[in-house]
């Protein structure tokens, strides 16, 4: 994909609300609660690109975990969720399950649901 293409399609995903800000004490909690994720992606996958801006605008300090670059998180992704694809959230609740979130809407939903306030 050329690079004017790419800028585009980045462009059209991007999202177009304002960046939430919190208290110190709100953000100490999202903060905590972060670590328990990690979105497995690649650059210069447009999808990923629009879960990376939510979590921007979101101000979650998330893992990036890059497919493309870390041979081990590839592995990782195909054996906790069984496909190498991305985007995919990688989410440990509470009780310990671990789920594999995968499809940039459905993310994005998700990290809305619970930090969007």
């Amino acid at each position: 994909m050329g690079k004017k293409m790419f800028e585009w399609i980045r462009r059209r995903l991007q999202p177009m609300s304002a960046t939430i800000t919190r208290s110190a004490e709100d953000q100490a909690a999202v903060d905590e609660a972060a670590a328990q994720l990690a979105l497995y992606h690649f650059q210069r996958c447009p999808f990923c690109v629009r879960v990376r801006h939510q979590i921007e605008r979101l101000g979650v300090p998330i893992e990036l975990r890059d497919i493309q670059r870390d041979p081990d998180h590839r592995r990782d992704l195909i054996a906790g969720g069984g496909r190498g694809m991305v985007p995919c959230l990688r989410i440990v609740h509470d009780d310990g399950q671990v789920e594999w979130m995968y499809e940039s809407a459905d993310i994005n939903r998700y990290l809305e649901q619970r930090f969007g306030g």
